[in-house]
C-alpha cells in the first residue's frame, strides 16, 4: 500500500508540475542557468566516461568475436551495443547522480529552510519556479548529452580498435555504418527524452516532499537516486521492446 500511495502521489505531484508550468510560465533565467549547469558542467565528466566505455566496447567485442574468427566485426558490436543501449543509459545515470541528485538536495534544503513554504506564503507557486525549470533543462540537454557521448564512444572504439587491436579502419567503419541506421539515433535520443522526464520529476518529487532537517536532506537524496536509477532501467527494457521488440 506504501508503494501505491507513493506511486500516487508522484502522479499528482507531475500532473501539478506540468499544469503550473502552462499556467503561470517558465522563469526563463532559470531555465537557462539550469541548462547551461546540467549541459556545459556535465561534458567534462560525460566526456570522460563516454571515452573509456567506448574503449572497453572496443576490447570486450573484440575479444568477443575473435573466438569466432570474426574480430574485425567489432564495429558492429559498437553500434549494436552501444548506440542503442549503453550511450543512452550512461547519458542518463550520470546526469541522475550529478544533476538529478543536486535538484533534490536544492529542494530539501530549501524544504528544511521554509523557503517553500514562504514561496507558497507570498502566492508563488513553487513548482513552475523551482521544478518546472529542471524539468525542461534535463528535457533538452539530456538528449544533446546522449548524442555527444554516442560520437565520443563511437570515436574511442574506433582509436583503440584500429591503434591497438590491428582492427583494419576501413572494415570497423563499414560494419559500423552498415549496422548503425538513423532510427538508431532517434531511438536513441528518444529514449534520453522520457529518461529525463524520470530524472527531473523523481528528483524534484522526493526534494519537493522531503522531511526537514539534514537527515531528511540525506534520505531524500538517497531515496531520489535509487529510485531513479530503478525506474530508468526498467523504462529502458520497456522502450527497447517498443522500438526494436
Amino acid at each position: 500500500m506504501n508503494g501505491l500511495r507513493a506511486i500516487g502521489a508522484y502522479a499528482y505531484f507531475f500532473r501539478d508540475c506540468v499544469r503550473s508550468a502552462f499556467r503561470n510560465g517558465v522563469p526563463w533565467d532559470r531555465l537557462v542557468e539550469e541548462t547551461y549547469k546540467l549541459g556545459i558542467r556535465s561534458f567534462p565528466v560525460l566526456f570522460t566516461m563516454a571515452l573509456f566505455v567506448g574503449s572497453n566496447l572496443a576490447i570486450q567485442g573484440h575479444a568477443a568475436f575473435s573466438t569466432l574468427g570474426a574480430g574485425n566485426l567489432v564495429g558492429m558490436f559498437v553500434a549494436l551495443a552501444g548506440v542503442r543501449e549503453v550511450c543512452p543509459l550512461l547519458a542518463a545515470t550520470m546526469v541522475a547522480a550529478k544533476a538529478g541528485t543536486e535538484l533534490a538536495a536544492q529542494l530539501a534544503v530549501m524544504r528544511t529552510k521554509e523557503q517553500i513554504d514562504a514561496l507558497e506564503v507570498m502566492a508563488i507557486d513553487p513548482r513552475s519556479e523551482l521544478v518546472a525549470p529542471g524539468i525542461l533543462a534535463i528535457m533538452i540537454a539530456l538528449p544533446a548529452l546522449t548524442v555527444i557521448t554516442i560520437f565520443v564512444a563511437i570515436a574511442a572504439a574506433l582509436g583503440v580498435a584500429v591503434f591497438q587491436l590491428g582492427v583494419d579502419q576501413g572494415e570497423f567503419l563499414s560494419f559500423l555504418v552498415g549496422y548503425l541506421t538513423a532510427y538508431d539515433l532517434f531511438a536513441a535520443t528518444f529514449k534520453s527524452l522520457f529518461f529525463g522526464i524520470i530524472i527531473a520529476t523523481v528528483s524534484g518529487y522526493f526534494g519537493f516532499f522531503s522531511e526537514r532537517g539534514p537527515r531528511g536532506v540525506g534520505k531524500a537524496t538517497n531515496r531520489a537516486v535509487v529510485t531513479m536509477c530503478i525506474v530508468i532501467i526498467t523504462l529502458n527494457f520497456a522502450l527497447t521492446s517498443l522500438l526494436y521488440g
